[in-house]
C-alpha cells in the first residue's frame, strides 16, 4: 500500500503514523535509532506491505499491468489503491480525509530531526502539494505518476498509468473493495499484537 492506506490503518497512535510513513527510508539498523513506537510503526508498514504483496486479489491487480510496468506494476496498483481509500475516505473513517492529511503533516514536520534523510526530502513536496488529499482526483494522481517516472531508474512508463487506470477503472476498483477490508482486519490485528 502507499502513504494514505499506512496513515489510515495506524489508527490514531502518531508513533505508528510516524514509523508507518518512514518505514520505507529506513534501512537495516537504522530502525535502532527509532523509538520504540516508531519501530512499531516501521514493523507494522512492513507487515502490511508483505500481507499486500501476497494477497491474491493484490495480484489480480498487478497481473493486469506487469506486461507494461514490469517491476514497477506492484507500486502503481499501491498507488491505485490509494487512489480508490482516498475518493471513498467517508466509508472508512469518520475523520475527513483533509484532517488526516494534515495530521500526517504535522507528525513528520513535529519530528522532521529525526526523518531518514529520504524522508526529509520528499516531506516537503509531500505537504506543500498535498498528495494524500491528491490521490482522490485523476488530475493529481497523473502528476505523483509524472514524478515517478522521472525518478525512476530506467524507463518506467508510468506517466502512462492513469490511462490504465481509467481504461479498467471499475476492475481496479472492484479489486480495491474485494481487498481492503481484508486488509483492515489483518492491520487491526497486527496492531493490537505489536
Amino acid at each position: 500500500m502507499n502513504f494514505l492506506a499506512h496513515v489510515f490503518l495506524s489508527g490514531t497512535n502518531e508513533q505508528l503514523i510516524l514509523g508507518n510513513l518512514i518505514a520505507d527510508s529506513v534501512k537495516g539498523k537504522m530502525i535502532d535509532s527509532f523509538d520504540e513506537g516508531v519501530k512499531k510503526g516501521i514493523q507494522l508498514h512492513r507487515l502490511i506491505d508483505q500481507y499486500t504483496d501476497n494477497h491474491f486479489v493484490v495480484k489480480r491487480s498487478k497481473a493486469r499491468l506487469e506486461t507494461t510496468y514490469k517491476k514497477y506494476a506492484g507500486v502503481i496498483a499501491d498507488i491505485y489503491y490509494d487512489h480508490f481509500l482516498a475518493a471513498n475516505f467517508p466509508l472508512y473513517s469518520p475523520v475527513s480525509l483533509s484532517q488526516t492529511a494534515h495530521t500526517a503533516y504535522n507528525i513528520l514536520i513535529r519530528n522532521f530531526e529525526i526523518l531518514p534523510p529520504q524522508s526529509k526530502r520528499i516531506l516537503p513536496y509531500m505537504a506543500t502539494q498535498n498528495w494524500l488529499e491528491g490521490y482522490a482526483n485523476l488530475h493529481d494522481l497523473q502528476r505523483v505518476f509524472n514524478g515517478m517516472s522521472r525518478r525512476a531508474s530506467f524507463v518506467s512508463g508510468m506517466e502512462n498509468a492513469i490511462l490504465d487506470l481509467k481504461k479498467d477503472y471499475q476492475d481496479y476498483e472492484k479489486d480495491f473493495f474485494d481487498f481492503f477490508p481484508d486488509l483492515i482486519k489483518y492491520a487491526t490485528m497486527k496492531r493490537e499484537m505489536l
